[in-house]
């Protein structure tokens, strides 16, 4: 099918003004102001109410934390306390719960023009052997692209590390159902819509074997590495009692100076750090509104760019930010960089939305998304300004983060709808919200 987007009320692409024209799951030609497509169109969809983005992409997120938000045990916590109250209750996750987690997480994101997402899963407890198995099945089920990234914790509180021994696995257990993982699921070619990375999750929770056998895997398969890094002070001052170093020195010893590396969060990197990374093309995504709710700090995005570093943006934890909404962190970076460059001017509109495009797909790896351009792939998110917060708005890109857009009227995914009248298609919202409900009562 070859659709014409026709003539968006706006467009975050240079000469495009006439829209652009999908072909199967590419965009194959964009049109400037009053030009029409260069051969015979299927369908045409008169975008002249939309204002059209690439489809974000979310680097960082947890989807299991979607059945623990705003939990009273937890709320007004800096992350550790944060952690320690909340690890047993997560230890309680089975496959049905955290199915509907990852399904709601999924649909909520999508709902917000976000068309990739990378979940960080970390959590095994007993019977939850298969959680990255139920993420792409949901995910593909949904017709969405996930970076799913098999995390894994195997310093507990017995060791000296943070998390409780239910919910841990010993290192072999991880390496061998990583190997699985990336045989089974890592796509490595052009559009694919699943790819898989080796995500330890944070230096107080994994062994530095654990890291450098990691890394070493990655490398074999060609996949990608993440983790938590430099997100409080108490990990500075773990890192440096427990190993005698700071999280990046850390990061250099196991092996993970490397382009194929992204890290979450990155607030507490000195200028020289951050020069550190860019020489090496590690990507760092940018939490603004976990990073606040939790006071962690913020992160040097302008420093990071600066030295080369790509910088993507992310949601984080449901239970961190209490949302799986990119668009809504769109506007929050925009509104935490202003107040710590303490200028207007410092990070604009169109710098968050590069951040949540471009600058993720990078930290991905990926050339084939981020950017509507010939040759890429049909991923679009369609916004309308339709809602009483957007009536006098005269430029309707900087309305879409300054007046705060929270929902995309129609999302594209490798060129099929999966999104239309702001309605998931083939779903019902209403069922997966009592479902969902039900199961979240189970870890009051």
């Amino acid at each position: 099918m070859r659709t014409w987007i026709k003539r968006p009320l706006a467009i975050l692409a240079d000469g495009a003004a006439g829209g652009i024209v999908v072909d199967g799951a590419r965009i194959v030609e964009l049109l400037p102001a009053g030009a029409g497509p260069s051969s015979p169109v299927d369908v045409v969809f008169d975008a002249s109410r939309h204002v059209v983005l690439p489809g974000l992409v979310n680097t960082h997120h947890h989807f299991y934390q979607t059945l623990t938000r705003a939990h009273p045990d937890a709320i007004n916590r800096e992350l550790f306390p944060w952690l320690v109250a909340l690890y047993p209750i997560w230890s309680r996750l089975d496959p049905d719960s955290f199915r509907l987690a990852v399904r709601l997480a999924l649909v909520e994101s999508l709902l917000s023009g976000c068309t990739t997402a990378a979940d960080h899963h970390y959590l095994f407890p007993r019977g939850l052997e298969s959680a990255i198995d139920i993420e792409v099945e949901e995910a593909k089920a949904l017709g969405v692209r996930m970076t799913v990234t098999r995390g894994s914790m195997n310093l507990s509180k017995k060791d000296g590390g943070l998390p409780p021994d239910s919910v841990v696995q010993d290192e072999d257990e991880i390496l061998a159902d990583s190997e699985r993982l990336l045989g089974r699921y890592h796509d490595r070619s052009d559009g694919a819509m699943i790819q898989v990375a080796l995500a330890p999750c944070s230096p107080f929770s994994v062994t530095k074997r654990l890291m450098a056998e990691s890394s070493r895997l990655a490398e074999r398969h060609d996949a990608r590495l993440h983790t938590h890094l430099a997100e409080t002070e108490d990990e500075d001052a773990f890192c440096l009692q427990t190993y005698g170093c700071r999280p990046l020195e850390l990061l250099e010893e196991v092996g993970w100076m490397t382009p194929r590396t992204w890290l979450a969060h990155g607030i507490h990197f000195s200028c020289e750090e951050c020069d550190t990374l860019g020489r090496h093309g590690v990507g760092v995504c940018h939490c603004p509104t976990s990073n606040a709710v939790l006071a962690s700090g913020f992160c040097r995005t302008r420093e990071l760019e600066a030295a080369g570093a790509p910088v993507g943006l992310g949601v984080d934890g449901s239970a961190s930010n209490d949302s799986s909404n990119l668009m809504e962190g769109v506007r929050h970076a925009v509104m935490v960089n202003r107040l710590h460059y303490k200028s207007a001017s410092a990070v604009t509109h169109r710098d968050a939305f590069r951040w949540a495009t471009e600058g993720s797909a990078r930290c991905l790896g990926r050339a084939d998304i981020g950017r509507i351009a010939p040759g890429l792939q049909a991923d679009l998110a369609l916004f309308t300004l339709d809602e009483l917060r957007f009536s006098g708005a005269h430029d309707p890109l900087a309305a879409l983060a300054l007046c705060g857009a929270t929902r995309a009227d129609r999302v594209m995914v490798a060129g099929h709808w999966r999104v239309l009248d702001g309605l998931p298609v083939g779903l019902d919202i209403g069922e997966l919200r009592s479902l969902h409900g039900a199961a979240a009562r189970r870890f009051a």
